[in-house]
């Protein structure tokens, strides 16, 4: 059973909250509206756990603000490390759950991959969270509370939204995370910092587009309709035809960056018809396609394609004039695939 954060007694979570809500919030208690500014500082800037931390405030202020109110910021309750450098954190959120966040250093470059949902709708062939089930979506105080309680969080340069679940699935809560991190109370960072993934769900792929200046990936997994539905079954609701139409839309030249996200299976799209649908779908689209070496889970059939064909099907590619790139596996000893570690923890095992 996850530890619950210690939000007892129907208290809200400050972390998530605009500046401008936890002005309202203090005002309700009775507080100055300048109150909110100084809650935002010790929250974003200062990642204080409690509110007795917020000495700024007066005594009598505080005790109102603990009564009604939390932090939210929460240390992990696992973590592995990899012999790479990577490391698997998992996070418990507000309601009693747990979701991944996995940290990637590289060199002067640190990434986190965080969760968006417990579990996922989506059900994807090759996915250890779809497996799963669904679980509930998270708030952006979970979404944040990864980012801003990870040890390394002074290390970071980039933060992407591919961990469990599909953004698309919980975008507002996503939308307003991204959001906060670029906010000048928040980390203040650039847009370009922030990727946020999508499998392409009718209905919110534009407003998600729209309403965002991340950059934006895309899980593509296959360009032939019929081996994307069954890797995919959200190729059924919207068909990557269908997404990539939309996409042409836009302009990518300028400021943000549009990625497919391409898992090579053996066997299944890893062959030159793959690779020449995969040109032939994206042909003159400003993007580029990150290829992805398979990490096999337990209870999934398939496998990962050969070192060959992956080099192989990355330079069929780019002789077609698109921009490939290889992914550089990371964290496979363990189990970085996302998934694994919940997977773990509500079962009460232990690798």
């Amino acid at each position: 059973m996850v530890k619950r954060m210690d939000c007892t007694g129907g208290k809200r979570v400050l972390l998530g909250m605009s500046q401008a809500e936890m002005s309202a919030a203090a005002v309700s208690l009775g507080l100055p509206a300048y109150t909110g500014s100084q809650i935002a500082k010790w929250i974003y800037r200062r990642g204080a756990r409690t509110i007795a931390e917020m000495t700024d405030l007066s005594k009598e202020g505080r005790q109102r603000l603990g009564e009604r109110f939390c932090t939210g910021l929460v240390a992990p309750l696992d973590e592995r490390h990899s012999a790479d450098g990577t490391v698997k954190y998992l996070f418990p959120t507000a309601d009693g759950k747990a979701v991944e966040s996995v940290f990637i250093p590289d060199g002067e470059r640190a990434t986190l991959c965080v969760s968006s949902q417990a579990g996922c709708k989506m059900n994807c062939l090759f996915c250890h969270t779809g497996k799963q089930g669904f679980h509930g979506n998270l708030t952006a105080g979970d979404i944040l509370n990864q980012v801003y309680s990870l040890p390394e969080a002074a290390r970071l340069t980039n933060i992407v939204f591919m961990g469990q679940g599909e953004p698309a699935d919980n975008l507002a809560a996503v939308l307003k995370a991204a959001e906060l991190l670029q906010a000048p109370y928040g980390m203040a960072w650039s847009p370009k910092r922030i990727t946020i993934s999508t499998a392409g769900i009718k209905g919110k792929l534009t407003q998600l587009v729209e309403e965002s200046n991340c950059h934006l990936a895309v899980s593509l997994h296959a360009a032939r309709a019929d081996v994307r539905a069954r890797l995919m079954p959200v190729e059924k609701g919207m068909p990557a035809k269908e997404i990539i139409a939309l996409l042409r839309r836009y302009d990518w030249h300028h400021q943000r960056r549009l990625t497919f996200e391409y898992i090579l299976f053996d066997g299944v799209n890893d062959t030159d018809a793959d690779a020449r649908a995969l040109a032939l779908l994206l042909r003159g689209l400003p993007c580029r396609v990150n290829i992805i070496r398979y990490h096999e889970a337990p209870g999934i059939d398939l496998r990962p394609s050969s070192e060959m064909k992956i080099q192989r099907f990355a330079a069929q590619l780019n002789a077609r004039g698109l921009t490939a790139t290889i992914r550089a596996s990371r964290g496979a000893d363990i189990a970085a695939a996302c998934g694994q570690l919940t997977a773990t923890e509500q079962t009460g095992t232990k690798d």
